[in-house]
């Protein structure tokens, strides 16, 4: 679909999505079997709608600018922020581009859970080696894992951190996030025919 959009159009619902995926990141809540610092916000599903309708370039992008306007509030010396942009564009990435290749319902599922399995690898290294670090000199390392264990007693460790907070984390927020864009592309793209944006975009609930 991207080939047959307009730069300006292009740029134009890039910007929109922006704008949504900024304000959506705002409203966020806890998992009730993670620590409870981890967060699902749903701006990644804004991001992802836009890689599948522009490529992953717009959806780079749009996370790319949400992030950074989230950063002037940042609690996390915007470590939280950079760690957000790394895990949202490698799911998003990795998904559009498996959708592009294999461009049918099939391929969008796959793509998602490909999309999901790369935002967990890349999460457990932004966790280990940004936000723990962050964290740590904020507080002791065994307040933090003792609040983690309160919620999750198979934590223990920075090492079990990851292995039982971080991974089922990111399965579970690629698994919501990837529900919510498969029902609002399925949606949206009768609205993208009606603007021009050309024949390409099948949605990925519609697709065969």
């Amino acid at each position: 679909m991207s080939n047959t959009l307009s730069r300006t159009k292009r740029i134009t619902y890039s910007a929109m999505f922006a704008a949504i995926a900024t304000v959506v990141m705002f409203f966020e809540f806890p998992l009730p079997f993670c620590p409870p610092f981890l967060k699902v916000d749903l701006s990644g599903a804004v991001s992802l709608l836009a890689a599948f309708m522009f490529g992953p370039a717009s959806a780079v992008l749009i996370t790319m600018v949400k992030d950074i306007i989230h950063a002037f509030s940042s609690s996390t010396g915007c470590v939280g922020e950079l760690g957000d942009f790394l895990m949202t564009s490698a799911f998003c990435v990795v998904a559009s581009l498996l959708y592009r290749k294999h461009h049918t319902k099939k391929g969008a599922v796959l793509g998602m859970a490909w999309g999901t399995g790369a935002m967990t690898l890349v999460g457990c290294f932004t966790n280990r080696y940004m936000l723990i670090p962050f964290f740590a000199k904020v507080m002791p390392i065994e307040a933090i894992l003792s609040a983690c264990a309160k919620v999750n007693p198979l934590i223990g460790s920075v090492d079990t951190y990851v292995l039982f907070g971080v991974i089922p984390f990111n399965l579970v927020k690629g698994l919501i996030l990837s529900i919510i864009t498969f029902l609002l592309y399925k949606r949206l793209s009768s609205f993208v025919k009606e603007n021009t944006i050309g024949k390409r975009v099948d949605n990925p609930g519609a697709a065969r």
